[in-house]
């Protein structure tokens, strides 16, 4: 036999085995791609099937098996397998503009996605997320949406920019990492580079559309003026600009005169010394301290809380708008406050010479702070004084002043509380926070830590005091019977896993953190008291709260773990918190021998207010960074110390000790070696000097740029015996991309193609 024929009876006897074989196969490439349709010029590109014959058994094999119901044809000779992976519902979380991981309820590890098969899905939407059994990425299930169930929101602040044929907006949170295209008869009265609300029109849906159209809302004004981006901070976690007409006309109709009647109902503390402690720029007074002393030598101490459930009434604008709000939210140089102001800053606010309405909580003491009698019920107080925070500290501190001798024994008295709640287990988080000194146009002059001393403690201890109490009376009111729906304030154990991952990185220090339930509390308060005043204090204390479980707002009556409490509530500031006017309201109810309310009510009640303390958070938090950036921007000249507070495979988080600013320097600023992200150790590691930078090391940086739009600040890092020529000596090798930093979106636009190809054909 020739050569030839030999050659072509081989090639004939591949396609015969490819063909018996080839049903099977192309079910295999159907099963492992469950998210993908597959036309057959496709799936023959997968399973490198090249000669015509084959190419048209496939196409009959695969119009056979549709046919028969062994695979799903979802369009004209487009194929897709019947298998379908298990899906859940959960919330993207956009980290990356490659990837997301999708966060769901009862799952240990949130879901790794790809930006490709988030089928158009954006950051905070809700989806169902398909789990492939086939594919993990590193100890997390890997999978895809399969269907978006609700956006998570319509409305993205950004700044608009726009060229001759069209405009777009990038949006101003990280987490968004595709512009939104904006038509030219769609930007209102838009100029270049305003701060703007867009709106989506138009969603994305993850193949050729993967940007976003919309149009302008609303402009803000000019970006990186003090007024527009903390009014684009607010709209971008959705906060109330001001309060509807109908609910100030509401509250402007309120009577500010007290009645006898009212007085008559109430018990009377006019005549006892009763005062304010409060910050020295606070407007609203919402809770005061009266103090007597008793014959047998105890003290009754007073805990007078505002009366806010007197005037705002259920089933009125008011009460409708205070619910929706659920929080006052604190930005850095303004409240957004839950009541309008004439209700928290007048007819609520406990103000000094003023006769005022409350809802109080009344302990008799003795010497050693056991509460021997208790007392909760609506009051009429007189408030002899306001006292700022430094005011009654000095007094503290040289036992002189006006109302000494009272302050003096209330701080005893709370000294001998809190040593009572720390031995029973009570964790002492004193977390560093910062305010900013502002000029006139809101720009920082300067970054202060703010300083807790005993007058901060004692009011503290004393609002700790009636909140637990509350709580147990209610808890405890009807004895052998169902118990009454309430309101608690709860915090569960820490995760173990995540508390074991805290005790392996406090190890780097020095620190050894029990992790047995029974001992974690003690351990912590060790570990917290041992790093304080070292550099690491800050860092540790963070992270120790990160591992913690989150506290929320249920009717379940569930312990307090950080505070070591049984049962906790929330009954001190009802002027700016939705959940203490409801538990004044059941509290209330309950005092009067009324019936329990429906608990699945109070319990979504519960959730809303919940969900809106986190907004009110990462919304005061977002304004803290952005004046942390703005301060750093005029700061670039000068060398930091900070200590390395995160490390992922694209860069290296420092906060700055002096002003507990937090930027990062990407690796691909780092021309002196080419670094190895070691995920598991929390470190980068150079390939060629070995290097080692790890989490909690402090290191010496300079900023190179500022972000006042994202809220960043970008660092170099600095290294010891290294000028400026010598930085910029080794030449990183082009390997990696994950040391290239993140890779620009493949949904953003390429504006300037875009712009170049516009105007050439203009």
């Amino acid at each position: 036999m020739s050569k030839k024929k030999k050659g072509k009876k081989n090639s004939s006897n591949k396609v015969k085995k490819r063909i018996a074989t080839l049903s099977q196969d192309l079910l295999n490439v159907l099963d492992k791609y469950k998210s993908k349709a597959f036309s057959v010029r496709r799936v023959c590109r997968e399973l490198m099937i090249k000669d015509r014959k084959t190419k048209q058994k496939a196409s009959d094999y695969l119009e056979t098996m549709a046919r028969q119901g062994m695979i799903k044809e979802v369009g004209p000779k487009l194929y897709k397998t019947n298998l379908t992976d298990a899906t859940i519902e959960g919330v993207v979380d956009y980290v990356n503009p490659r990837f997301a991981y999708i966060i769901c309820e009862g799952l240990d590890k949130d879901v790794y996605v790809k930006s490709a098969d988030l089928k158009g899905a954006l950051d905070k939407d809700t989806v169902q997320v398909a789990i492939n059994q086939n594919q993990r990425h590193g100890s997390r299930p890997e999978g895809y949406v399969t269907e978006i169930v609700k956006r998570g929101r319509e409305e993205f602040v950004g700044h608009i920019e726009i060229s001759p044929r069209f405009a777009f907006v990038v949006s101003d949170n990280k987490k968004m990492h595709n512009d939104i295209f904006i038509p030219l008869e769609n930007i209102g009265e838009a100029k270049h580079n305003d701060k703007v609300i867009a709106k989506v029109t138009q969603w994305p849906d993850g193949k050729r559309n993967k940007n976003p159209k919309g149009e302008i809302q609303r402009v803000l004004g000019k970006s990186g003026e003090n007024e527009t981006e903390i009014h684009a901070i607010m709209a971008e976690f959705g906060l109330p600009f001001e309060f509807p007409g109908a609910v100030e006309k509401e509250a402007n109709k309120i009577p500010e005169k007290i009645t006898e009647e009212e007085r008559k109902k109430r018990r009377d503390f006019r005549d006892v010394t009763t005062f304010t402690i409060d910050p020295l720029d606070a407007k609203d007074f919402d809770d005061a301290l009266s103090i007597q002393y008793l014959d047998n030598g105890n003290t009754e101490v007073g805990i007078h809380i505002a009366d806010v459930t007197h005037y705002v009434r259920p089933e009125t604008r008011l009460e409708e708008e205070a619910y929706e709000r659920a929080t006052s939210v604190y930005l850095v140089d303004r409240t957004i406050p839950m009541l309008p102001e004439r209700l928290s800053n007048g007819l609520c606010s406990l103000r000094p010479k003023e006769e005022k309405l409350a809802f109080s909580a009344v302990f008799e003491l003795n010497d050693n702070g056991k509460v021997m009698r208790e007392w909760f019920g609506r009051t009429v107080i007189y408030s002899d004084r306001r006292f700022t925070y430094e005011e009654a500290q000095e007094r503290i501190e040289t036992g002189e002043g006006d109302f000494h001798q009272e302050i003096i024994k209330l701080n005893e008295l709370a000294l001998k509380l809190r040593a009572k709640r720390f031995a029973n287990g009570s964790i002492n988080f004193e977390t560093t926070e910062v305010k900013f000194k502002l000029d006139e146009d809101g720009k920082p002059l300067g970054v202060i830590p703010k300083e807790r001393k005993d007058a901060h403690k004692l009011v503290e201890d004393f609002m700790l005091l009636a909140n637990k109490k509350v709580a147990e009376f209610v808890y405890h009111m009807r004895k052998g019977k169902p118990k009454d729906t309430f309101v608690y304030r709860v915090h569960d154990y820490p995760d173990p896993e995540r508390l074991a991952d805290f005790g392996r990185f406090a190890k780097r220090f020095g620190q050894n953190l029990d992790t047995d339930e029974d001992h974690v509390s003690e351990s912590l308060n060790h570990l917290l008291s041992d790093v304080e005043g070292k550099p690491e204090q800050n860092l540790l204390e963070t992270l120790a709260i990160r591992s913690m479980a989150k506290a929320k707002y249920t009717i379940e009556p569930m312990i307090h773990f950080g505070l070591a409490f049984n049962h906790y509530t929330h009954f001190t500031s009802p002027i700016r918190r939705y959940p203490d006017m409801m538990v004044h309201r059941l509290l209330d109810r309950y005092l009067k021998g009324g019936k329990s309310v429906d608990p699945e009510e109070f319990e979504g009640r519960c959730q809303h207010s919940s969900e809106r303390e986190k907004v009110a958070a990462d919304a005061e938090r977002a304004s803290i960074k952005y004046k942390q950036v703005e301060y750093m921007e005029s700061m670039e000249d000068r060398d930091w110390t900070g200590i390395v507070s995160g490390v992922t495979e694209w860069g290296v988080f420092v906060e700055i000790q002096e002003t507990k600013c937090e930027g990062m320097a990407r690796l691909s600023s780092f021309t002196d070696d080419f670094y190895e992200f070691d995920e598991e150790n929390y470190r980068i590691i150079g390939t060629r000097n070995k290097r080692i930078i790890a989490l909690g090391d402090e290191v010496q940086v300079r900023v190179t740029g500022t972000d006042i739009n994202r809220r960043t600040i970008d660092l170099e890092f600095i290294f010891e015996g290294e000028d400026d020529d010598e930085r910029s000596v080794y030449e990183r090798p082009k390997k990696r991309r994950t040391q290239q930093g993140p890779r620009k979106a493949k949904g953003s636009l390429d504006r300037k193609r875009h712009f170049k190809g516009k105007n050439k054909r203009k």
